[in-house]
């Protein structure tokens, strides 16, 4: 309500503008040549009539209106009694964001009753401040504006949070546009709903724990379910990746690591924790949670264009700026609504759901060596699919060639570090690429298999939508043998003796070409009866005279 008793009091002033003589209009710029009369100027702010002395020669600054302007005459030490009395637009300006940051000040002391103050204080300064509509001061008083109401909102926000239950604090409507998600869960989306709820079980206990630790709505658990449906390793359209749907950028913003070995993005535990700390920030941005789930789904930028473009400047909820988001950014907190209802009243909404997954259970260990999980697994017994779901973030499905936490299934601890130290290193691919020009006759399949790889992979190189080319088109293609050999490759002299690691794609003869050597001289130096090489295995050459 404080908010709103602002504005009034700004269309209050706003009203009686217009009853003040042409006197009173906006000052013009000063004539080159003094008038004979003076000239037209601005109002100035009440009590300031007798306070400021007209310049001698005419100008914007010639703010005092001429004698029976109407205004009503200060009172005795008014000018001086009032915040901001006296002072141009650029000082009230200064003023007022000083106001504002001693408010957020108070916030982070946790002192509400302050800030509102101190954001009051911000906003009747805000009202002295008359400039020409070309000003630039406009845009910076509009911009503090935005930056006040938000405040108000988030300080309205934590005091419903602390007074009401946590599972309370995001409102549940039943408007037509949460309906119509719901009756997409219970129909077409069904199927995929109950699945996404069983797998919740693995991580929702992880979450909640997050969650609590943050002082957060429990409710925001369920974003998953809408974002990836729990699945570690999700890719969207828009390159977004993992359980909480990262782009690159924002990943790397909130500290998950992306490397040749590991995208964090993919690990439940730290993406949980990045999507945290992001969400709080967006909800100390806008100030309420379903604008902050919006936000999260298109990036703050965009829900901040959108409410610039409104007729007002301020907005009081998510529904206010509803229908000028994006297709998917409007869905997007409906289908979170929807999915609260549900899992809050599965019974009401005609679900049935299965008893959630259990609960993740492993112990870390550190190793040092990178082998690929599979390997392990074998070594261990375990299905391979095992290692891979509790260490969702190896891109490779291999551990990284430096200290690495490898979560293992409780109690598999020691035999994994045993067996670890007998295993062949794994080494991934580094997939560099060649340029070719589709000839007559071409096409992706006849392709794919001159350069060893798959149409699927061709199409994702290239950005291809279908597997039409066309003549004189430029493809990236695979390197023969898919790897840059060279690069990785040990500098050899002529007759040194040096040993290296077979990789993905490696074969006798490309190896024989690198180091200068024969096929038979390696497989003699080697004692290989065949040409038969695996991955991770190690050769000792012989480079041979240099070409």
């Amino acid at each position: 309500m404080r908010e709103k008793r602002v504005f009034s009091w700004a269309a209050a002033l706003a009203s009686l503008a217009f009853l003040l003589p042409a006197a009173c209009s906006t000052a013009p710029k000063p004539p080159r040549t003094a008038p004979e009369a003076p000239p037209r100027t601005a109002p100035a702010a009440a009590g300031q009539a007798e306070a400021v002395k007209p310049p001698e020669v005419p100008g914007p600054e010639a703010l005092a209106p001429p004698a029976g302007a109407g205004l009503k005459p200060a009172e005795p030490g008014e000018a001086e009694g009032k915040p901001g009395a006296g002072k141009d637009a650029a000082s009230l300006l200064e003023d007022a964001f000083a106001a504002y940051e001693e408010a957020q000040a108070a916030l982070e002391r946790e002192d509400m009753d302050g800030a509102l103050a101190r954001l009051d204080e911000a906003y009747s300064l805000l009202l002295k401040i008359s400039a020409p509509t070309d000003s630039p001061i406009l845009q910076e008083k509009s911009d503090l504006r935005i930056l006040i109401a938000q405040r108000i909102q988030k300080i309205s926000a934590f005091r419903t949070t602390l007074a009401s239950p946590v599972n309370g604090s995001i409102p549940l409507v039943e408007n037509q546009w949460v309906l119509r998600e719901v009756k997409s869960f219970q129909t077409v989306e069904r199927k995929a709903f109950e699945e996404a709820y069983r797998r919740s079980g693995q991580y929702m206990d992880m979450i909640l724990a997050e969650l609590r630790s943050a002082r957060l709505p429990e409710q925001l658990a369920w974003i998953p379910l809408i974002e990836s449906a729990f699945k570690p390793r999700a890719l969207s359209r828009a390159r977004a990746l993992g359980m909480w749907q990262f782009i690159r950028s924002t990943g790397y913003r909130y500290g998950l690591e992306q490397d040749k070995y590991v995208d964090e993005r993919m690990d439940p535990v730290k993406a949980t924790r990045a999507a945290i700390r992001y969400m709080v920030e967006l909800h100390d941005m806008f100030g309420d949670w379903t604008t902050a789930i919006a936000a999260y789904n298109c990036g703050e930028a965009a829900v901040q264009r959108v409410i610039r473009a409104q007729k007002v400047d301020y907005f009081d909820s998510f529904w206010d700026i509803f229908a000028n988001l994006p297709f998917e950014t409007a869905r997007h907190v409906p289908r979170f609504i929807a999915t609260l209802l549900i899992v809050g009243d599965p019974a009401k909404y005609g679900f049935e759901l299965a008893a959630p997954d259990p609960p993740l259970a492993f112990e870390t260990v550190k190793v040092n060596a990178a082998v690929r999980l599979a390997t392990l697994s074998q070594s261990l017994g375990l299905d391979a699919a095992v290692l891979v779901g509790l260490n969702p973030e190896l891109r490779h499905d291999s551990t990284p060639n430096y200290a690495y936490d490898l979560r293992v299934p409780a109690g598999y601890g020691d035999p994994c570090l045993a067996s670890i130290a007998s295993l062949p290193q794994y080494i991934p691919p580094d997939v560099v690429t060649d340029r070719l020009t589709v000839r007559p006759g071409d096409t992706l399949g006849a392709i794919a298999r001159r350069y060893r790889t798959s149409v699927d992979a061709l199409k994702r190189l290239n950005g291809l939508g279908s597997n039409l080319i066309r003549v004189g088109q430029v493809l990236r293609v695979p390197s023969r043998g898919g790897v840059e050999a060279a690069s990785a490759a040990p500098a050899a002299k002529p007759g040194e003796a040096v040993t290296h690691v077979v990789r993905n794609g490696d074969n006798l003869f490309q190896i024989a070409k690198l180091y200068g050597t024969t096929v038979e001289r390696i497989k003699a130096s080697n004692g290989l009866v065949s040409d038969i090489i695996a991955v991770g295995q190690k050769l000792v050459i012989q480079a041979g005279p240099d070409k």
